[in-house]
C-alpha cells in the first residue's frame, strides 16, 4: 500500500508529525492543564456558594481571577521575552499547585472561609498569568510559521474538549462528592502538566545573544513602541479589546437573559452554553479545509460579521431553540476567530517581543470583559435584559465598519518568523 492510501493513526491526525515531538508534549501539557482548570471552572463558584450567599462575594470569585491580569500581565510579558519559557511555565504551574495544595488543606481541616478561597483565586490567577502568558510564546519556539494555523487550533481543541466540555461537569460531580475532590484532582493534572512540559527540549531565551548593555532600559516600554509603530498588530490588539467589551456586556447577563427572558432554568442556561463549545469542536473539525481554501482576510470579516449577527439574533429571539442554534453557530466562528486571531498576532511579532505583545493582548481581553461586564450590568438593570445585546450589536457593528478595509492589511502583513529563527533542536523534521 502507498504511503499516501495508509490511513493515519489517531496521533497522527491530532498531532502531525511534521509538527516536531516537542509540540506533542506541548499540546499534551495544554490539554491535561485546561482539564485541571475546567474542574475548578465549575468547582470554585460551587464553593465560594457554599460559604456565602452574597452575590457580590460570588461574582468576587471571578473578579479574583481576572483582576491579576490588569495588574501583572504587562510585567508577565517582559519576564517571559527575557527567561528561559519553558522553565517559567514549569515554575508558575507548580505554583498554581502549591496554592490549590494549601486551599485542600485549610478545606480538609474544615477551617477554610470564602476569605480563604478569595485570596487563593487571586494567587493561583497571578501564577496563571505567569504560566500563561510564557506558554503563549512557545508555539512559534516549536513550529515553523506556515504550521502555527494548525498549532493553535490543537491547542484550542483542547481548550474547547476539556476546559469547556469534560471539566466542568467533572468538577461539579467531584464537588458533590467531597469539597475538596476537584482541588485534589487539579493538582494532580497540573502537576502532570510539568512533568510532560518537561520533556520539551530546552527553549532558548530570545534576547540571550544580546549584551546586557544592550537591553532596553523599560523593556514594557519598548514592547509598547513596537506596538504602536505596527499598525497592523496594533490594530488587530484594538479589534480583540473593543469586541471583547461589545461581547460581555450581554454575556455577563447571560444567566437571567436565558433563565428570565428565555424561561430556560438552570439545566437550560447549562446547556446553552454547552451548545457553544460544541459547535467550536464543528470548527476544529472544519478549519484545516477553511485555512486552505479561504484567505485569513475573508475569514476575519466573515467570523466578525456573524459576531454582529448574533448579537442581533439574540436581541430578537424569544424562543430557546432558535438560542442554541444561535450559540452553536457562536461556538464554530468564535473558535475560527480565536485561532486566525492568535495565529496573525504570532506570524508578525519578533520571537524576542512575543511574551510582552501576547500580554498585551491578554490584558486587552481582560479589560475589554471588565468594562463590557460592568457596562452589561447597568444597561440591563436600566433598559431590561435584551438591552445589552442592542448594545453589542450597536457597538460591535460601528466597529466593523471602521475596521473593515485595515482586516485586509492585517491578514496580508509580511510575517517576521521564519524557519531560521527556530532553535535547530526544536525544528520539526
Amino acid at each position: 500500500m502507498p504511503v499516501a492510501d495508509r490511513p493515519r493513526s489517531v496521533g497522527e491526525i491530532i498531532a502531525p508529525r511534521r509538527l516536531g515531538r516537542d509540540f506533542r508534549w506541548l499540546l499534551s501539557s495544554s490539554w491535561t492543564s485546561n482539564l485541571g482548570d475546567g474542574i475548578a471552572l465549575s468547582a470554585s463558584p460551587l464553593l465560594i456558594a457554599s460559604l456565602t450567599s452574597s452575590p457580590i462575594l460570588v461574582a468576587g470569585g471571578a473578579m479574583m481571577q481576572y483582576l491579576p491580569w490588569l495588574l501583572f500581565g504587562l510585567f508577565a510579558g517582559s519576564v517571559a521575552d527575557h527567561h528561559d519559557r519553558r522553565r517559567l511555565v514549569i515554575v508558575a504551574n507548580a505554583l498554581r499547585a502549591l496554592v490549590v495544595a494549601g486551599l485542600v488543606v485549610f478545606l480538609v481541616t474544615g477551617a477554610v472561609s470564602v476569605w480563604i478561597v478569595l485570596v487563593a483565586a487571586f494567587l493561583y490567577g497571578t501564577a496563571e498569568v505567569f504560566a500563561d502568558t510564557a506558554g503563549s510564546t512557545l508555539l512559534p519556539m516549536l513550529v515553523r510559521p506556515a504550521d502555527l494555523g494548525l498549532g493553535n487550533a490543537r491547542l484550542q481543541a483542547g481548550y474547547l474538549v476539556a476546559n469547556q466540555l469534560a471539566g466542568p461537569p467533572l468538577g461539579a460531580f467531584l464537588f458533590a462528592v467531597g469539597s475538596f475532590w476537584p482541588f485534589v484532582t487539579q493538582i494532580i493534572c497540573v502537576t502532570l502538566a510539568i512533568v510532560l512540559i518537561a520533556r520539551i527540549a530546552r527553549t532558548p531565551v530570545p534576547d540571550r545573544d544580546v549584551a546586557d548593555a544592550e537591553r532596553p532600559a523599560q523593556p514594557i516600554r519598548e514592547g509598547l513602541r513596537w506596538l504602536r509603530a505596527n499598525p497592523p498588530v496594533r490594530t488587530l490588539v484594538m479589534i480583540i479589546l473593543v469586541f471583547n467589551i461589545t461581547w460581555a456586556a450581554p454575556w455577563g447577563i447571560l444567566v437571567l437573559y436565558a433563565t428570565d427572558h428565555l424561561g430556560m432554568g438552570p439545566v437550560g442556561y447549562g446547556a446553552l452554553t454547552t451548545a457553544s463549545a460544541l459547535g467550536g469542536l464543528v470548527g476544529v473539525r472544519i478549519f484545516g479545509a477553511l485555512e486552505r481554501r479561504v484567505s485569513f482576510a475573508t475569514l476575519m470579516r466573515v467570523c466578525l460579521t456573524l459576531e454582529v449577527i448574533m448579537h442581533l439574533a439574540f436581541a430578537l429571539t424569544t424562543v430557546p431553540a432558535i438560542a442554541f442554534v444561535i450559540m452553536f453557530g457562536f461556538g464554530v466562528y468564535a473558535f475560527v476567530w480565536a485561532t486566525i486571531s492568535t495565529t496573525v498576532r504570532q506570524r508578525l511579532v519578533p520571537l524576542t517581543l512575543q511574551g510582552r505583545i501576547a500580554s498585551v493582548n491578554m490584558v486587552g481581553v481582560f479589560a475589554g470583559l471588565v468594562i463590557g461586564q460592568a457596562l452589561g450590568g447597568v444597561i440591563a438593570q436600566t433598559w431590561g435584559l435584551t438591552a445589552p445585546w442592542w448594545f453589542a450589536f450597536g457597538g460591535s457593528a460601528l466597529t466593523l465598519l471602521l475596521v473593515w478595509r485595515s482586516i485586509s492589511s492585517i491578514a496580508a502583513a509580511r510575517p517576521v518568523l521564519d524557519d531560521a529563527q527556530l532553535p535547530e533542536e526544536n525544528a520539526p523534521s
